[in-house]
């Protein structure tokens, strides 16, 4: 028997640093991976998916949001199995018991809206730990898995979304799936895979190898929180098999890329090889990059380095610094500004700005230095 795990689609997410047309793609992007799922599952012989929580990324979404992607899951021509999570609960306002999605959703998508066993077809078994609000107070999969008994006839699947207690720094959390119930429910052949959602990057729980975060299928967020993000799994279980054995292959199908890029610049050299990183990353509109720049740099390069990246946030579906963690320091050469062409007044009024990029406070020095680029700038000084 072999079925897709996927989770975290969060259908409808908005991006706060995407202007323009790139929100637009990205989110078509996020229904796009959701339709692909169909050929990608009539490829691998999967007979179902099941997505392991945050289906959508809230409750209170656009009409549109929901029409199109009840279509994506259409497209799918497989039963979709949707678990909620921590994003949409089973709550008050949820979007599972909309009016729009109840007449809309279409016959092969179906909504785990109650704890326990679901038949997916006979001898094979989903049971499901949705949530029902956003901070639960229990252990939701250790409810669903209290006295249940092994049934040697049917091949089961845990589909399950929240923090497992053994990758946690806080181990206190009611809310916790703890391992040691997971890994008995295992042992006991109450349940044979553990289908799980929440953590956006890939990530295997446990030394079992049937207790799986496939991550998101698209990209949410910078590489130092998601390392591993853009991927569905592949699971295949023996049923010919008393002891179910497990096969997990993970599935690169995410189009996305949220980077985080450090250089340090001190010269036009460093600025022409930061230049010519960017320019090699491919698929700039669905690349987004964040840059941590270090170092000193006089305000002509400044310049140049403000040309060069005007130029690729122009290229790519966002770039821009990470200023808690950048640390440029801008500091006027000796005679930078002495070759302009221009006196009386305006020469003065540079020298002055000189002076208090050199030795002002810190605004009054900021506001001086990036005048003085500016005027590198429109004088043809600072390009790149």
């Amino acid at each position: 028997m072999r079925f897709v795990h996927t989770a975290d689609w969060q259908l409808g997410m908005a991006r706060h640093f995407l202007a323009g047309e790139a929100q637009p793609r990205y989110a078509a992007a996020r229904r796009d991976v959701v339709a692909g799922l169909g050929p990608l599952a009539a490829e691998a012989g999967a007979e179902f998916v099941v997505v392991a929580g945050d289906v959508f990324e809230h409750n209170h979404l656009a009409p549109e949001v929901i029409s199109q992607s009840l279509e994506a899951m259409r497209a799918v021509g497989i039963p979709v199995y949707l678990l909620p999570g921590n994003h949409d609960p089973l709550d008050a306002s949820s979007v599972y018991t909309s009016a729009l999605f109840t007449a809309e959703c279409p016959p092969n998508v179906v909504v785990l809206d109650r704890p326990g066993i679901s038949e997916v077809r006979p001898g094979v078994q989903i049971v499901a730990a949705p949530w029902r609000s956003k901070v639960p107070t229990t252990d939701l999969v250790a409810e669903v898995l209290e006295g249940l008994p092994a049934d040697g006839a049917a091949t089961r699947v845990l589909v399950a979304h929240g923090g497992v207690d053994a990758l946690d720094p806080d181990r206190t959390k009611s809310s916790l799936i703890r391992l040691a119930t997971v890994d008995d429910a295992l042992r006991r052949g109450a349940v044979h895979y553990v289908a799980l959602g929440d953590k956006h990057s890939l990530t295997e729980v446990g030394g079992s190898g049937r207790v799986w975060y496939p991550g998101s299928p698209e990209v949410t967020n910078f590489d130092d929180i998601e390392p591993d993000p853009g991927h569905i799994l592949i699971v295949d279980i023996d049923e010919t098999d008393p002891r179910r054995p497990v096969t997990v292959e993970a599935r690169h199908v995410g189009t996305w890329r949220f980077l985080t890029l450090r250089a340090h610049v001190d010269n036009s050299r460093d600025i022409m090889a930061l230049d010519i990183n960017l320019d090699q990353l491919a698929g700039k509109d669905r690349t987004v990059v964040r840059l941590v720049l270090t170092g000193s740099l006089t305000v002509t390069d400044r310049a140049a380095l403000d040309t060069c990246l005007d130029k690729y946030s122009r290229l790519f579906a966002w770039l821009g610094l990470w200023e808690r963690h950048s640390d440029l320091t801008v500091l006027p050469a000796d005679d930078e500004f002495r070759d302009l062409g221009i006196g009386g007044f305006a020469a003065a009024a540079v020298e002055e700005l000189v002076e208090t990029a050199r030795t002002g406070d810190a605004e009054a020095a900021d506001d001086a230095r990036a005048a003085l680029a500016l005027l590198l700038r429109l004088t043809g000084r600072g390009a790149a």
